[in-house]
């Protein structure tokens, strides 16, 4: 009798259809698929003005987290136009930031007792 080690990637409590035989591989496909749901949830709560239907934007990211490495590169060194909106999970503090307090120092010549 064999015994064969599966690895099986499970998302949201429900076992995907896919198996894997090596773990590393596995593991990879998890984070990928991670990064997808970022990306996708990233999308979705963007102020893009595009019709696009959450099938659409799911293989969309699942697209580019696959292919992440070359996107980076594509990507690489691209400064953001605007800065990036703040995000609803944040809290804003009423109270202003701590005060650091620093000792001053007279600066200028020193003096001997001559």
């Amino acid at each position: 009798m064999a015994v064969i080690t599966r690895y099986v990637v499970v998302r949201n409590g429900v076992e995907l259809d896919r198996v894997f035989t090596v773990k590393k591989e596995a593991e990879a496909y998890d984070r990928m698929l991670e990064a997808a749901e970022n990306l996708s949830r990233f999308i979705k709560e963007s102020r893009i003005d595009i019709d696009l239907d959450e099938k659409t934007i799911d293989a969309l990211s699942v697209f580019l987290a696959k292919n992440g490495p070359g996107v980076t590169k594509i990507l690489r060194g691209v400064k953001p136009v605007a800065p990036p909106p703040k995000s609803t999970n944040e809290k804003k503090s009423d109270k202003p930031a701590p005060v650091k307090k620093i000792k001053a120092v007279k600066s200028g010549p020193k003096h001997s007792g001559n």
